[in-house]
């Protein structure tokens, strides 16, 4: 019985997680993994991210 329950909960959470992933892609999440590889270890403020960099208004 609560397998007719858990594998279509899974599914919802696998399609969910496969969301999020993809929405994080179109939305600039990894377009500079190397600079934000090296930001924590850079000393003083940094400016605020550009938006036209990122593809925001």
């Amino acid at each position: 019985m609560s397998t007719f329950f858990l594998i279509p909960l899974s599914i919802l959470m696998g399609l969910v997680a496969l969301g999020a992933f993809i929405w994080a892609l179109r939305s600039g999440q990894y377009d500079d993994p190397e600079g934000d590889a090296w930001r924590p270890l850079s000393s003083g403020p940094q400016p605020a991210p550009d938006k036209e960099r990122r593809g925001g208004a």
